[in-house]
């Protein structure tokens, strides 16, 4: 992933120009890290399901080392929101406005 884990000033103007409004810039860039954290926390949930065990108590539950690797991958991946601005400002993200005149 192109994104970088480390915090990162970013330019509001910028941010603002590709829409018009800052605002509706956020709000585009916010609904696309929800939608990459949901899609991230399926994939992390289906990897660690495998690992599942039916059993309840503490005392017989193991470490797992390939479970714990597979956590730590997700844990150094660039956060969403990281990943989404990195796509807006580049121009990954398609969107359109709703026109509300046409009702």
């Amino acid at each position: 992933m192109p994104a970088s884990p480390s915090i990162i000033t970013r330019d509001t103007d910028k941010i603002a120009a590709k829409t018009g409004n800052l605002y509706e810039s956020v709000a585009l860039i916010s609904r696309r890290a929800r939608q990459i954290a949901t899609k991230t926390k399926e994939e992390l949930n289906n990897k660690l399901a495998e690992f599942a065990s039916g059993v309840d108590n503490l005392e017989e539950i193991f470490e797992n080392r390939e479970q714990i690797e597979i956590s730590k991958f997700y844990e150094r991946q660039p956060k969403p929101t990281s990943v989404a601005i990195e796509e807006f400002m580049e121009d990954k993200l398609y969107w359109r406005l709703n026109d509300e005149e046409a009702k």
